[in-house]
């Protein structure tokens, strides 16, 4: 019996997900995982590179679409990428903005972080509802920070933006839930990603200590010890995406190690 026939199956092969920010990171974790469970993936990133990285290590099974998701053409060309086929689920998802605090921003930052942090993902949502609505099934999970369920410092644009999206994730939850589709949110800790380092960068900045004694602060914070891998993260948004998630919606899931101290961490 080999590896794959031992493990869990999603029931997600030859299914058709959008993954956004698919290039790196957690969305490239994402991408992966289901990639491993033979889905089809229609990744989206930034860099073409990074894109045909991927396409070239699953043949057949990753397409790339290189757009930025604030532009105003972006939804239309995910939905012309779809091509009237059936997805099954979409994994939202895209960096956050720079760290700062309150008084460190300024109004200007305000409206970037409303462009990148939530609107896009109203005007996509709102596009790919009508498709899951008539298929009766879908799976919609939103990517934010463990932010939402306890702030972190520096982090006032991310938290206050993210936490709209998870009231909305919330009132879409209900909306929805009787007809085959869920609505669900990750609200991931630290990990080894690009953003992860911005955080490391800052800490140095306002402690003023070396990259090394920050890393190290940050680990000693977290009480498993060490940051978590995008692979981690993306096995549980696969399941999230599959079928047999179907009885989890308007969640908020945090994955972080044990950071959050609340009981309903």
């Amino acid at each position: 019996m080999n590896q794959k026939s031992e493990e869990m199956d999603l029931q997600i092969k030859g299914k058709l997900f959008v993954v956004c920010g698919a290039g790196s990171g957690l969305g490239q974790g994402v991408a992966h995982a289901l990639l491993e469970e033979e889905a089809y993936v229609i990744g989206i990133g930034r860099s073409i590179d990074k894109l045909d990285c991927i396409a070239a290590e699953y043949d057949g099974l990753f397409e790339p679409l290189v757009l930025d998701l604030k532009s105003d053409k972006a939804t239309e060309k995910i939905l012309n990428k779809i091509e009237g086929r059936i997805l099954d689920g979409v994994f939202i998802n895209a960096g956050g903005p720079p760290a700062r605090s309150f008084m460190e921003t300024v109004i200007e930052d305000w409206d970037e972080a409303y462009q990148s942090l939530l609107r896009w993902k109203v005007v996509l949502v709102k596009a790919l509802l009508p498709l899951f609505r008539e298929q009766k099934y879908g799976r919609i999970l939103f990517s934010e920070s463990q932010s939402v369920k306890q702030p972190i410092p520096f982090l006032v644009l991310s938290t206050s933006l993210r936490l709209a999206v998870v009231g909305i994730a919330k009132e879409l939850a209900n909306e929805v839930a009787r007809e085959g589709i869920t609505v669900n949110v990750l609200a991931p800790g630290s990990h080894n990603t690009g953003a992860m380092e911005r955080l490391i960068q800052k800490r140095m900045d306002v402690e003023h200590v070396s990259m090394e004694e920050a890393r190290k602060a940050t680990l000693k914070e977290i009480p498993v010890g060490f940051m978590g891998d995008a692979n981690d993260f993306g096995s549980l948004a696969a399941w999230l995406l599959s079928p047999l998630s179907r009885y989890v919606t308007g969640q908020t899931l945090s994955i972080d190690g044990g950071m959050i101290n609340g009981i309903f961490g």
